[in-house]
């Protein structure tokens, strides 16, 4: 998934996804080049679990 599309899943701006991924916070990503984050649904979808069970 792209950074757009999981911001919007997570109802949060892109900016803060990237603040996430400088501070190592959030769903693990990919780096496909320097510019282009990936997500993987099920980390997204495991992230999200895991931070609800809390």
């Amino acid at each position: 998934m792209t950074s757009a599309e999981v911001a919007e899943l997570l109802a949060v701006s892109s900016a803060t996804l990237c603040r996430w991924r400088q501070k190592g916070r959030g769903p693990r990503w990919v780096a496909l080049t320097d510019s282009s984050p990936r997500y993987r649904r099920a980390d997204v979808d495991a992230w999200v679990g895991n931070r609800t069970r809390r």
